[in-house]
């Protein structure tokens, strides 16, 4: 797989969704199998999902780093799942892939989601 083709993967995912109102996807190819990618997706509560990633997608889809931050459309934050080594002291199982579920104090442990799945959590929440 290239680059262009994950980030085309990601851009499909969106806009074939039920549930989004809007999106905002910027990709930025690094190589031929490295990118970044962020985006702004808008769903039709007018709740958002900010997401990134850095990503190597030679053989199989290595994020190195991603961030998927869910917020209502208060501004308050449902969720956020992310790979940043910040939580090292709570021993989380899963260190250093976590969520932050419904406050940046409440971390738990967390396998790290694909965008779909995060998609997937977000249409549950919408019902």
């Amino acid at each position: 797989m290239l680059i262009e083709d994950y980030f085309q993967e990601i851009q499909l995912l969106f806009q074939s969704s039920l549930i989004v109102q809007s999106l905002n996807i910027e990709p930025d190819k690094r190589g031929m199998y490295e990118g970044f990618i962020r985006g702004k997706i808008s769903f039709k509560n007018n709740s958002l999902l900010h997401f990134r990633e850095f990503v190597y997608v030679e053989i199989l889809i290595d994020r190195k780093m991603y961030s998927y931050q869910y917020m209502s459309s208060e501004n308050n934050l449902i969720f956020r799942y992310d790979n940043t080594e910040h939580h090292r002291k709570l021993n989380l199982a899963t260190f250093p892939h976590h969520k932050h579920d419904g406050s940046e104090e409440n971390v738990v442990q967390s396998d790290a989601p694909f965008l779909a799945e995060v998609l997937e959590e977000i249409g549950k929440i919408l019902g």
